[in-house]
């Protein structure tokens, strides 16, 4: 069991950790474009990619939006009111603590943990934060309303085509297909270069409150999780999809908006840091639990 969680977690480790030396060894890298072509184009290929060269797999990849939906929603329930007792503002801090980050981390971690059938179900689970964490997070940040900001992301076309396709048996030109699986299969090498890139460029402010915080997204991510996965019954690859997604740190997107919007950036920017070490220090023990 150590050799197979040792298998599953040490390549996000050291894809991340590649990312990390090469900041840190003052090489360039440009986070802004590479996430532009993740975002617009990577990820929404490898969405509909891995959707489409699937079958029988749309019921639960539906219900594993949902459970992503019910998941942010508790989240959100549990850390405004936790909060609003610290008296701290949520317009600062309540995206980063909702919104995990199960693109980066969570999807090559899925991936390991349970093949094709988990990176699937865990684009699911992605398909929801990102779109939610595009569009009301950054309006939790800006304070502005925002109503046409969901349309500008391809995410959520790329997971509604995929399922229709999926629904329907109809299968797309070959040609389409290989085109959107080799552009896919960038999207996770660059979400884990991006993710050690950011941790090294990335400091650490109020430690004392940033590592509370840290906390509280695990725990409230992972507690979540699991009674949403005890209460719709999953098993297997959907109950450790649930759990591992929900317990993902703090989304890098936060910081970039908190950047944008001056929100406090420097203390965002310390709570991924702070989350994503601690998510690697769990890591085995969050992979036993969800397996």
């Amino acid at each position: 069991m150590i050799l197979e969680i040792f298998e599953i977690i040490a390549p996000v480790f050291l894809c991340a950790g590649v990312g990390y030396l090469w900041r840190k060894s003052k090489q360039p890298y440009d986070t802004a474009l590479v996430t532009r072509l993740v975002s617009i184009i990577g990820a929404p290929c490898l969405i509909f990619s891995t959707l489409v060269g699937l079958e029988g797999m749309a019921g639960e990849i539906g219900e594993m939006l949902i459970a992503s939906l019910l998941a942010v929603s508790g989240a959100a329930v549990v850390s405004f009111l936790a909060l609003r007792g610290l008296g701290l503002p949520w317009r600062t801090y309540l995206a980063a603590l909702i919104f995990p980050n199960a693109g980066n981390m969570g999807l090559p971690l899925c991936l390991f943990a349970f093949g094709e059938q988990g990176l699937a179900l865990g684009i699911g689970f992605f398909a929801v934060t990102a779109t939610l964490n595009l569009t009301l997070g950054n309006w939790f940040y800006s304070g502005a309303p925002m109503p046409w900001k969901a349309l500008k992301t391809p995410i959520p076309y790329a997971v509604g085509l995929g399922l229709v396709l999926m629904a329907t048996g109809a299968t797309p030109p070959d040609v389409i297909v290989k085109t959107t699986k080799l552009l896919g299969g960038v999207a996770i090498p660059l979400m884990m270069l991006s993710l050690g890139v950011s941790l090294a460029e990335l400091g650490i402010t109020q430690p004392k409150r940033t590592v509370m915080l840290a906390l509280l997204r695990f725990g409230v991510g992972l507690g979540v999780g699991y009674l949403i996965a005890l209460a719709f019954g999953f098993e297997g690859a959907q109950r450790g999809v649930v759990m591992i997604q929900s317990a993902m740190p703090v989304a890098v997107f936060n910081y970039l908006f908190a950047a944008y919007h001056k929100r406090n950036a420097a203390e965002i920017a310390s709570l991924v840091v702070v989350s994503s070490a601690l998510a690697f220090l769990t890591m085995p023990l969050l992979v036993y639990l969800a397996r």
